[in-house]
């Protein structure tokens, strides 16, 4: 027959692991597991998110990268022509074109032919500002224009530009620019060649390296930027192909890799 004192003790030692058990227990109340995550869920949370309104696309985010850095370029043939009025003699008297700003100081890379025996240079930011402008450097093998602005808008943005060593055919891309004075207006597509010869039909020069893409560019696209999809520039469209001489876009153009548009800057980035 166990003793008094053998029972005490035991009453002793199971007091606490009760106690132990009953804060486990209470504690489990209180703090339920996770439950593990099915796809159920994850399905219900992409609804969710859809129905909050549609993911921008790759495209559009590229475009809003780049946008504040785009400038609309007017080349004045005329000293008293002040860039405005839409009739068809001014217009025929003008050179349309694009342009990026490279540098946040106003300098902006076009393309040669777009300023090339302008009397005066007016440029356009994303904003609305005008501004005029010099050209302060030339590439005439590469149809690249340096100009320099003399008025900046205060939230003034330098493009974001990347090597174009790892650039593959097929790699999606958008051209942003003012085709025939219209925009900005984007387009997209791929990659479509690298290292590419052009020339332009009576032209004297022989254009080399180029990138040649398939995204919709027009008369008035020269000098703008060929960007990828992370928003980052990697060349200056400079050409389409024309064949048949309407001046219309056939699904091949051109762009000057950035690394010799921004040489023609006195920037090499890379």
């Amino acid at each position: 027959m166990p003793s008094l004192g053998g029972w005490r003790a035991g009453l002793v030692l199971a007091v606490p692991v009760v106690l132990v058990v009953l804060g486990l227990l209470v504690l489990q109340r209180l703090h339920p597991p996770a439950r593990a995550v099915t796809q159920g869920d994850i399905d219900a949370a992409v609804r969710h998110a859809l129905d909050s309104g549609p993911l921008p696309s790759e495209a559009a985010r590229a475009y809003d990268a780049v946008l504040p850095s785009v400038v609309r370029v007017i080349a004045l043939m005329d000293e008293h022509d002040q860039g405005e009025g839409q009739s068809e003699q001014r217009a025929l008297e003008r050179s349309l074109g694009s342009g990026v700003v490279l540098i946040d100081n106003g300098t902006i890379l076009t393309s040669l032919h777009v300023v090339a025996g302008a009397r005066r240079i007016r440029v356009t930011y994303f904003n609305g500002q005008h501004s005029e402008a010099v050209m302060v450097g030339a590439q005439p093998e590469n149809d690249l224009a340096v100009l320099r602005a003399e008025s900046l808008p205060d939230d003034l943005e330098a493009a974001t530009i990347r090597s174009t060593a790892d650039l593959r055919p097929g790699d999606r891309v958008i051209a942003v620019g003012y085709p025939f004075g219209i925009g900005p207006s984007v387009s997209g597509g791929v990659v479509s060649g690298l290292k590419r010869e052009f020339r332009a039909e009576g032209g004297q020069r022989k254009l080399t390296r180029l990138i040649q893409f398939d995204a919709a560019a027009n008369p008035g696209n020269s000098g703008g930027p060929l960007v990828t999809m992370d928003g980052q520039v990697v060349g200056i469209v400079t050409a389409i192909l024309n064949p048949s001489g309407q001046r219309t876009f056939i699904g091949i153009g051109f762009a000057v890799p950035i690394e010799q548009a921004a040489a023609a800057a006195g920037t090499p980035p890379f």
